[in-house]
């Protein structure tokens, strides 16, 4: 088995791929027939998309967790510092990998994990 999509939705669709961008994915905005417009990007065998928030949605589920092997790890770090992006915890070894936890636009907390 394996996790073919990942679906997140946002009230800054743009705000957020842009974000996302700065960890190595390379987005696509698009859509498929009568859907809204989204971005979209391969991950191996999954493909993540970040999609408008539906008409009754009003929040970004924050309590959703996702988790990244970062390949060009000390980059990403360093180019997220200097973006002012939030660190719930810095680059540390765990019983996990050596990681990194930030948090997105939309206050999803995102691991990072060192390839």
């Amino acid at each position: 088995m394996d996790i073919r999509l990942l679906v997140i939705r946002t009230g800054d669709a743009e705000k957020l791929a842009d974000f996302y961008s700065l960890l190595g994915l390379q987005f696509e905005y698009h859509r498929h027939g009568n859907a809204p417009f989204h971005y979209s990007a391969t991950i191996g065998p999954t493909v993540l998309e970040i999609y408008p928030f539906t008409k009754s949605q009003t929040e970004a589920d924050k309590h959703l967790r996702l988790g990244f092997g970062i390949d060009n790890f000390d980059h990403v770090i360093s180019t997220l510092k200097e973006r002012n992006v939030v660190f719930s915890m810095e680059p540390t070894q765990t019983d996990f990998g050596f990681m990194a936890v930030i948090i997105d636009p939309d206050e999803r907390k995102i691991e990072l994990y060192k390839k």
